[in-house]
């Protein structure tokens, strides 16, 4: 059989001359064949230029070598970052990961759901869009496979790894009333668990200080955080409505957008006693600290959330019967003071 022509498993066994079952062994598991086979095989792979279709080696598979992961936006940072560690910390457990984006649409996540189920992973990570998603559809595949849910809870039967809001909105609370106005806040769309979490805990943490909360509310419901923010902030000061010269945002996202707005006027931000306005933000967005100026807010803890997410599946995976009673896993946050405020 000439080089390079060869296209399944079958035809590798015929044109090597090693059994079929062995070959099969061979590519669920190297280990499981003598080391002179495995040699054999390995040379054949090379002189036949053969690569098997994972896709189908992983399906015939008794366990699944493979997790699949959905994230709203794979173009924002914030997730990207999540991806890339979920992705590190599977390779070390010997897994490799799908990723899939749902685009911040609804009917786009419940497809990516439905693929995950029809692509036989072992596991599944999801950061839910929140309000929007298909409730119906997520139960389902958290009753066919392991499933845990990343950054924003939807479903409370489910796994979930994620940052403590409450306490890290009460440590910018503190940290703006303990250094000059106390804040009011930019909201963000109520798009998810995060938006009603991070807006209660902002009312708590300004009760305890006795201030009164004031919440600027979103124009719009949308993904795009920083359009948001931006048209916020225009609205505010073209009213001349503005509750405070301290604003804390929902998240970093909206917080640029803010910041743009008042830089478009000539307002200078900063964390100068001289300044027009102190901006904080909520998440560490990779861009965060090149902001002009940089910007103070909480950081989340990416390789925490990435790291307990997939041992959490590994675990699951390893004891499927165990009953996961430590299955909701709420981290703190860290302050990160920049030139902002």
């Amino acid at each position: 059989m000439a080089t390079g022509k060869i296209r399944t498993m079958e035809e590798f066994s015929a044109a090597s001359g090693i059994s079929r079952p062995t070959v099969s062994r061979y590519f669920h598991d190297p280990a499981s064949v003598r080391a002179a086979t495995r040699a054999q095989i390995e040379e054949a792979l090379k002189r036949l230029n053969y690569r098997p279709n994972l896709f189908a080696v992983n399906f015939n598979r008794k366990h699944p070598k493979t997790f699949g992961m959905i994230v709203p936006s794979l173009t924002d940072p914030f997730y990207a970052e999540l991806v890339e560690r979920v992705e590190l910390r599977a390779l070390r457990h010997g897994y490799w990961t799908i990723v899939l984006n749902s685009h911040g649409d609804r009917l786009m996540e419940t497809r990516a759901l439905q693929t995950l189920m029809s692509l036989r992973v072992a596991g599944a990570i999801v950061a839910p869009l929140g309000v929007r998603s298909d409730g119906a559809a997520l139960h389902d595949l958290g009753k066919s496979l392991p499933l845990l849910l990343l950054d924003s809870r939807l479903d409370p039967r489910a796994s979930f790894v994620g940052t403590d809001n409450y306490q890290s909105v009460s440590l910018l609370v503190d940290y703006l009333h303990r250094t000059g106005e106390p804040p009011c806040y930019f909201d963000m769309p109520n798009v998810n668990r995060n938006a009603v979490d991070r807006r209660r805990a902002y009312v708590l943490a300004m009760k305890k200080w006795g201030s009164e909360p004031k919440i600027v509310p979103p124009p719009t419901q949308s993904w795009a955080f920083e359009a948001v923010g931006f048209e916020q902030a225009n609205l505010a000061l073209e009213a001349g409505a503005l509750p405070s010269r301290t604003i804390l945002c929902a998240n970093d996202r909206t917080a640029f957008g803010v910041m743009a707005a008042a830089t478009r006027r000539g307002l200078r931000v900063s964390r100068d006693v001289n300044a027009d306005l102190r901006v904080a933000g909520h998440d560490d967005h990779p861009l965060s600290r090149f902001a002009t100026p940089s910007l103070t807010t909480v950081a989340q803890d990416f390789d925490h959330m990435a790291t307990l997410a997939v041992d959490m599946l590994i675990s699951r995976l390893k004891e499927p019967k165990k009953e996961n009673s430590d299955k909701i896993h709420l981290l703190e946050a860290k302050l990160i003071m920049r030139d902002s405020a």
